[in-house]
């Protein structure tokens, strides 16, 4: 691949350390719904890169990932714009905040890809619900039910055969549910609410490898207020806010991530960063972005393979050792 040489393996098996003795790296993308991986993938990271590999994503990389909670400390540490956010950690803290609270708030789990675990509640009495559920029997790890829906909705929009499977597969999640949710079981323990930022048809997603910085908007769904998971994509350059591309070239610099992908919306005085990610979907999702923004903010038109600049620069970092 690319002139180097490589091999598979496999990151489960209890000998992975000695599969990679003769290895100058590891590349692994664990999803945030592998339950197995959820176990041991950032500590493995950690592992390799003591005893001096590369690894991809690396800790700097991946430490946050599904973790708003996380991110909420990071992104208020470095500076970046980032919403008014909450985290309590006992029910009567968050219940003496709430009480003189602006509402409406957005009320996160830590954990969720696509919106889910994402809502907005309107009223107070609808974030106390919520406060008495985190502190009391918790949220599900994984929304089957907002799954679904969102399936459907999917299905009633583009009426095709995908779409139509893909609703069909969501409904045995409401039976046979994912193995994270057994491993992870409930949320409980934390209640986190951020600032709700109206205004906002679309959001904007740039993802930064190596310097170079990938764009794209997604609207947000019909009478929601969410647009991770839309699947309603656009790619025109001249629609992209260049302010949002530099804060999130800028703010990966300063993360040093190996990719970093940032989701911003407008605020009152500019960009704000909502959540972070070092993952995205394969196929179209990125690889229809008709060009790529480099440091400079300069245009390099023509299509990509975000991955192949991973690939390319982890070999880059093994060659500079």
């Amino acid at each position: 691949a690319r002139g180097v040489a490589w091999k598979r393996v496999n990151c489960y098996a209890s000998d992975i350390v000695q599969q990679l003795a003769d290895c100058d790296a590891l590349m692994w993308h664990w999803h945030q719904l592998d339950a197995k991986a959820w176990l041991f993938a950032r500590q493995l990271t950690q592992a390799l890169e003591a005893g001096g590999k590369h690894v991809f994503p690396n800790r700097k990389t991946a430490w946050h990932f599904d973790d708003k909670v996380g991110q909420k400390y990071l992104l208020e540490s470095v500076g970046a714009p980032f919403p008014e956010t909450h985290v309590f950690y006992d029910e009567d803290s968050a219940l003496a905040w709430l009480a003189g609270a602006p509402m409406p708030q957005v009320f996160k789990l830590r954990g969720g890809s696509g919106s889910t675990n994402v809502y907005l509640v309107r009223t107070r009495a609808d974030a106390v619900a919520r406060v008495k559920q985190a502190f009391g029997r918790g949220h599900r790890t994984f929304d089957r039910h907002g799954y679904v829906k969102e399936k459907l909705r999917l299905l009633r929009r583009d009426k095709t055969p995908e779409r139509l499977k893909a609703f069909v597969r969501s409904t045995g999640r409401l039976v046979v549910p994912y193995d994270i949710e057994r491993v992870r079981g409930f949320e409980r323990g934390y209640a986190y609410f951020q600032q709700f930022l109206p205004g906002n048809d679309y959001d904007t997603r740039v993802v930064a490898i190596g310097g170079r910085a990938f764009a794209l908007r997604r609207r947000v769904r019909p009478d929601d207020f969410r647009a991770s998971g839309s699947a309603d994509m656009h790619y025109a350059p001249e629609d992209i806010d260049l302010a949002k591309v530099r804060v999130a070239l800028d703010l990966a610099d300063r993360l040093e991530s190996q990719c970093l992908a940032v989701d911003l919306v407008d605020g009152p005085d500019g960009p704000m960063v909502l959540e972070l990610s070092y993952g995205f979907p394969t196929g179209p999702f990125l690889d229809d972005c008709p060009g790529y923004w480099d440091r400079d903010l300069v245009w390099h038109a023509g299509r990509q393979k975000a991955q192949y600049f991973m690939v390319d620069d982890l070999v880059a970092a093994i060659e500079a050792r």
